[in-house]
C-alpha cells in the first residue's frame, strides 16, 4: 500500500489519536482508504477500469467507503474513521479537505455528465453530512454536522442545516477550524427566538387582564 507524504501528514495533523507515523500507517482506516483510493485513481487514468473497480470494491468491503476511482481529489486528503463516505465519480476535491464519517458527495441526477459536486481547498465537511448535485463549495467551507447541502456556497462561509443554509460568511477563524461539533444552530437559535416573543406576549396578555380587573 503506497502511502503519499502529504496524506499521512494531513493524518497527524487532524487526529490526535494517533501517537506517531507508525501508528497512523499501520491503523488508521481512513488514511488506507485514501490510499487504496489514490492506487485506484492512478489505474483508472491508465484505463485498467477493471483493475480500478476491483480495488475500489476491495476498499468499500474492507472499511465500508466508497471512492469512485474516476473522483479527482487534490493533496492532503483526510478522512477521520471511514465508515460511509461516499464519493462520486465526477467528484472534484482540492487540497486540505477534510472529511468526517458518513460523509456523501452525491448525485441527484441520472445523466451522463457533471453531476457531483466540486469541493475548494480548505474544506472541512462534519459528520454524516451531505453534499448533492452539480455544485461548487468554495475555498475556507466548513459544513456542519448532518448538514444537507445542495445550492452552491462561497468561499469563507459556515453551513448548517436541512437544508444547508450559510450562517456565517468571511472572518471565519481558522484555528478551530475543526471544532465542526460547535457549529450554529439555526433551527436552535429561530426556537429560542419564538420562545422570547411568547414570553413577551404572554406578559402584555398579564398587563391587559389585570388593567382590566
Amino acid at each position: 500500500m503506497k502511502i503519499l507524504d502529504g496524506d499521512l501528514q494531513a493524518v497527524m495533523e487532524s487526529d490526535p489519536a494517533m501517537e506517531d507515523e507508525q501508528e497512523a500507517i499501520k491503523f488508521h482506516m481512513g488514511l488506507h482508504v485514501v490510499s487504496m483510493y489514490r492506487e485506484s485513481h492512478e489505474l483508472w487514468l491508465q484505463g485498467r477500469k477493471d483493475e480500478a473497480m476491483q480495488l475500489n470494491y476491495d476498499a468499500h468491503s474492507r472499511f465500508g467507503a466508497d471512492i469512485h476511482p474516476a473522483a479527482q481529489i487534490g493533496e492532503r486528503f483526510f478522512i477521520d474513521h471511514a465508515t460511509g463516505v461516499v464519493i462520486g465519480s465526477t467528484t472534484i476535491i482540492g487540497d486540505n479537505v477534510r472529511l468526517y464519517q458518513g460523509v456523501t458527495l452525491g448525485g441527484v441526477s441520472t445523466s451522463k455528465g457533471k453531476r457531483h459536486p466540486t469541493i475548494g481547498n480548505h474544506v472541512v465537511i462534519g459528520a454524516n453530512a451531505s453534499v448533492l448535485g452539480n455544485i461548487t463549495v468554495g475555498n475556507n467551507v466548513r459544513i456542519g454536522a448532518g448538514s444537507v447541502v445542495v445550492k452552491d456556497v462561497p468561499d469563507d462561509c459556515t453551513v448548517v442545516g436541512v437544508p444547508g443554509k450559510i450562517v456565517k460568511m468571511k472572518g471565519v477563524s481558522t484555528k478551530n477550524e475543526l471544532d465542526h461539533g460547535d457549529l450554529p444552530d439555526p433551527v436552535r437559535e429561530r426556537l429560542n427566538q419564538m420562545q422570547s416573543e411568547i414570553d413577551c406576549l404572554k406578559g402584555l396578555l398579564a398587563d391587559m387582564a389585570k388593567k382590566g380587573e
